[in-house]
């Protein structure tokens, strides 16, 4: 295994590096400023202006389309080399748009780029690629465990030329934005079927297809994620064209592995970044602020924590890098070990990174004052979305135990 930087990353790395200094950081107050002007003005969902502008010089600094392997479509990276540029995004997560690059668009472009037919990447594809169109995943249901794939009731049935759907999503990122104008819908096409992953299927439907009601917008602890929008959508009486179908009825299940797989990763990857951002602040207050006559950084409980903060980002670092190698050399599928391991470990470690810098900041790490509210929310849902931690663990669980109940029943027959 070989991690040091090939010549190429570290040239996006530095260009990306630059990119967040000259136009990232500086602009965080005028992004605030423009989401409030958009709240204020009853376009709360809408494009903003700075978003725009950074979407162009992000194209003129060549750092476009940074997660697609496909050398076609951009630089074509593979996880490895992707990885640590990832993380610089996800140090403020909003970012990654910009840069064509943030969920669930990256997710829903792979699956286009790899399973999409002709037709249907020209019309969807090539939009999101160049960055004029949004998209959204609905896979998530209120009334069961979506966790579980197999349990998933939405209803997708075909009626001559066409295909039928009915069912309730929710948390489907991007779906409040005003540029969203397709989901990946999963469903059910032969809910009868004896082998349960082949129920399912996936197809596309545009937004604006009659009986697609955005019901709400869903908060994250309590916090919104405007322009984005996770919201509960209601399909009722659906009708696309039969050649929206994925693949082929049936293979929904198939899709979504392989969609997940990259998904999961390029989560951990930016909340390493993000917990890189929680241990900056933690470190910039405890050598400022002062208590019981000395600093904090002169108190013990707060070097302890934050020596662990840094063990416990070093650790996932080198995890996910580990996993990124194994995801480009033997494949997503025999990765599935190495990627429920991260994502277990990821959020689990990181979510007390920036707990423990909630904490130096006192009351003002609760409020609106600092970004840790908003990085707490987005680490601590991903221990439930794509797949909460006990499934996970479940599946790591099940992996290594194989061997040694094969051997019980060799022994025994």
């Amino acid at each position: 295994m070989q991690f040091e930087f090939s010549p190429k990353v570290k040239d996006l790395r530095a260009r990306l590096l630059k990119f967040m200094d000259d136009h990232v950081y500086p602009n965080e107050a005028r992004r605030e400023h423009e989401l409030k002007e958009n709240a204020r003005n009853g376009h709360g969902y809408g494009t903003l202006p700075l978003m725009e502008e950074m979407k162009v010089k992000a194209r003129e600094a060549g750092l476009w389309n940074l997660f697609l392997p496909e050398a076609e479509h951009g630089p074509g990276l593979t996880n490895l080399e992707y990885a640590p540029l990832c993380e610089i995004m996800g140090r403020r997560y909003w970012c990654a748009e910009a840069f064509n690059c943030s969920a669930p668009d990256t997710g829903n472009m792979e699956v286009l780029a790899r399973y999409g037919t002709k037709e249907q990447q020209e019309r969807w594809l090539t939009p999101l690629l160049e960055g004029h169109i949004r998209s959204s995943f609905a896979m998530t249901e209120p009334a069961v465990a979506s966790s579980d794939a197999t349990n998933i009731e939405c209803s997708i049935v075909r009626d001559g030329d066409d295909y039928v759907i009915n069912g309730r999503k929710w948390y489907i990122t991007g779906a409040m934005n005003e540029r969203c104008e397709i989901f990946i819908l999963m469903g059910k096409t032969d809910p009868d079927n004896a082998d349960r992953h082949k129920q399912q299927s996936m197809i596309l439907v545009p937004k604006n297809t009659p009986g697609v009601t955005v019901l709400r917008d869903m908060a994250l602890l309590g916090v919104y994620d405007p322009p984005f929008g996770h919201p509960e959508v209601l399909f009722e009486n659906v009708r696309v064209p039969a050649s929206n179908i994925l693949l082929g009825e049936g293979r929904g299940f198939e899709i979504a592995q392989g969609r997940l797989g990259p998904g999961r990763i390029h989560h951990c990857m930016r909340m390493i970044g993000m917990a890189e951002s929680a241990l900056e602040m933690m470190c910039e207050r405890v050598v400022s602020r002062v208590a019981f006559k000395k600093t904090l950084a002169d108190q013990g409980v707060w070097r302890e924590r934050i020596a662990n903060a840094r063990i416990a980002i070093d650790q996932t670092r080198w995890m996910v890098l580990h996993t990124a190698w194994r995801m480009d050399t033997v494949g997503n599928k025999v990765a599935a070990k190495e990627i429920a391991m991260i994502k277990v470990l990821a959020p689990n470690n990181l979510v007390k990174v920036i707990d423990d810098a909630m904490q130096a900041f006192g009351a003002a790490g609760l409020s609106q004052d600092t970004l840790l509210t908003s990085f707490y929310a987005y680490a601590r849902h991903l221990r439930v979305a794509d797949g909460p931690d006990e499934v996970h663990r479940n599946a790591l669980a099940k992996l290594e135990l194989a061997p040694y109940l094969n051997a019980v029943r060799t022994a025994k027959a």
